[in-house]
């Protein structure tokens, strides 16, 4: 089922990036508007899609039914659009291994605008606007087909959306505040926090419980569900942030040690602020959100991360959320065939390389 469903999500994602172009018919200037959320929903894992899928079955939802082609769908293009404002708050080139969609848009009125940068930090803004409310519109024509299960599904959609822009601000603002001394527990407590609100719950938690609740779960069953995506959707964000200074990018799509130079203050950062030796300590201080940090620069931190020890406590927080979410699939009134099929999403969430 899985292959179909995939399958199934993409084509329908093709079908509603295109329909401004119906809605909108000769309309100068919109296929060149689209281009890059059609390459970028293209696209992907589809995780946030197996996801929803995985709680819908969870209930005993139909393989392949509507509603959840629908939902899976309107994930993958809230993803999209949390990409490509991602990228222009990052100011970052790449996005999986292509030029990210504000370098695409820049790249349309270079040698014929005075600021090409300032166009496409623009256009992408109001692309990354378009596909919310793509998203949007067909998430409520999924909910629309399970009237009995409407209200509970647009409620945890609406949470979700929501606290993605707030966790957003939250991440921006901690990467712009001084970095503080203070104990290494408050350290990583915030920091968890913000991958929390951020990126953790959207990515997991939000998804499977949102599949389940489509399909009518129990209050119980959706409970137990949100115990299985809150910790492994720490465990997904803490990896990400450990690819983010170690990992290759030939795989991931990005340069390595972007995640340094933007300065985020990730757990892994706060770890090695807190083990590194003195002089260590005082470098990562000195360089950590430097857009000009080398390669060389990016090779000392990653061996200070792990001659520290900080990588290595890192991964242990990876493989404690990793087993709360084992346990928390084995207490859920599951059906084998679910239960299997969350921890293979438990294993691939955790030990990804891109």
């Amino acid at each position: 089922m899985d292959a179909a469903f995939v399958g199934a999500v993409s084509a329908r994602c093709a079908e509603v990036v295109r329909e401004p172009l119906d809605d909108l018919p000769d309309l100068p200037g919109l296929a060149d508007f689209l281009a890059p959320a059609q390459e970028l929903t293209a696209g992907g894992k589809r995780g946030r899609a197996r996801l929803c899928a995985a709680g819908w079955r969870a209930v005993g939802g139909a393989e392949l039914a509507e509603p959840l082609i629908g939902a899976g769908c309107a994930l993958e293009l809230f993803q999209a659009a949390a990409l490509v404002h991602d990228d222009v708050i990052d100011d970052a080139a790449t996005r999986r291994g292509r030029p990210a969609s504000h370098v695409r848009f820049a790249a349309l009125v270079a040698g014929g605008a005075p600021d090409p940068a300032r166009f496409g930090a623009n256009a992408a803004i109001l692309l990354g606007d378009l596909l919310l409310v793509l998203a949007q519109r067909e998430m409520r024509r999924a909910a629309d087909l399970v009237p009995d299960h409407r209200s509970a599904a647009l409620r945890i959609w609406e949470v979700m959306t929501a606290e993605v822009a707030v966790g957003q601000y939250l991440d921006v603002r901690a990467s712009t505040g001084e970095l503080l001394e203070e104990p290494l527990e408050t350290a990583l407590d915030r920091s968890l926090t913000v991958i929390r609100h951020k990126s953790a719950r959207y990515s997991v938690e939000h998804p499977l419980v949102l599949g389940a609740a489509l399909a009518g779960g129990s209050p119980g069953l959706l409970a137990s569900l949100s115990r299985v995506g809150e910790p492994l959707g720490e465990a997904f964000q803490l990896r990400d942030d450990d690819l983010g200074v170690f990992g290759d990018p030939a795989v991931t799509g990005k340069p390595a040690g972007d995640d340094l130079r933007e300065g985020k203050r990730t757990p892994i950062v706060h770890l090695g602020l807190a083990l590194a030796a003195p002089e260590d300590t005082a470098f990562l201080r000195a360089r950590l959100g430097d857009p000009t940090l080398s390669a060389a620069d990016v090779d000392r931190i990653r061996a200070i991360l792990i001659g520290s020890g900080a990588r290595e406590r890192h991964e242990s927080l990876i493989a404690d959320r990793h087993r709360r979410a084992t346990e928390a699939i084995a207490a859920a009134p599951l059906d084998t065939e679910t239960r299997s099929a969350l921890h293979a999403l438990a294993g691939a969430l955790t030990r990804r390389t891109a």
